[in-house]
């Protein structure tokens, strides 16, 4: 039962995971949002930009699963979820973040154009419309990441706002 305000917001950031809306989390959700990030930039799945982004989502959903999946069922409740970050992320969002690096690095580099790990301040905005944020929130989002104003968005910028966004109350 989702009872504090701490827990009702885990539980609504629940369904950002959830792509397919099937009331789980699984490792198809990652895919998913993988194959709609290479979709959107028009990257192919079988380069290094690809597979890379693959990986980081492999490596993100192994993360989850065992912070989260208790019954060990490949699975993710909300239940789950809600427990998995009261128990294991409230007071250690650089756990969440370290999981979710390598993901979030291969996005940024399938969004940016550069070759610089960075992501524009509209291609963040895109990458967060391909993980089911709202158009009007994705940009605003975005804008905010752009902390020094340059109209980037690095690693050092979105991983720990990542981070505190699903871990900590806001």
């Amino acid at each position: 039962m989702v009872s504090s305000e701490y827990e009702r917001r885990i539980a609504g950031r629940f369904a950002t995971f959830d792509q397919d809306g099937n009331g789980y989390i699984d490792r198809e959700d990652f895919y998913g949002a993988a194959k709609a990030l290479l979709g959107e930039f028009a990257v192919a799945a079988r380069s290094d930009k690809g597979q890379a982004l693959y990986g980081g989502a492999e490596a993100f959903w192994q993360g989850m699963a065992g912070i989260a999946d208790r019954d060990g069922d490949q699975r993710i409740t909300r239940e789950e979820f809600v427990n998995g970050a009261l128990k294991r992320l409230r007071d250690n969002p650089d756990r969440f973040a370290e999981i979710a690096r390598p993901f979030l690095h291969a996005a940024l580099d399938v969004a940016g154009s550069d070759g610089d790990g960075t992501a524009t301040v509209e291609q963040a905005a895109r990458v967060l419309k391909c993980l089911g944020v709202p158009e009007e929130t994705a940009g605003l989002a975005a804008a905010a990441l752009d902390a020094d104003g340059d109209g980037k968005v690095g690693e050092a910028e979105v991983v720990p706002a990542f981070a505190r966004y699903f871990t900590v109350p806001e």
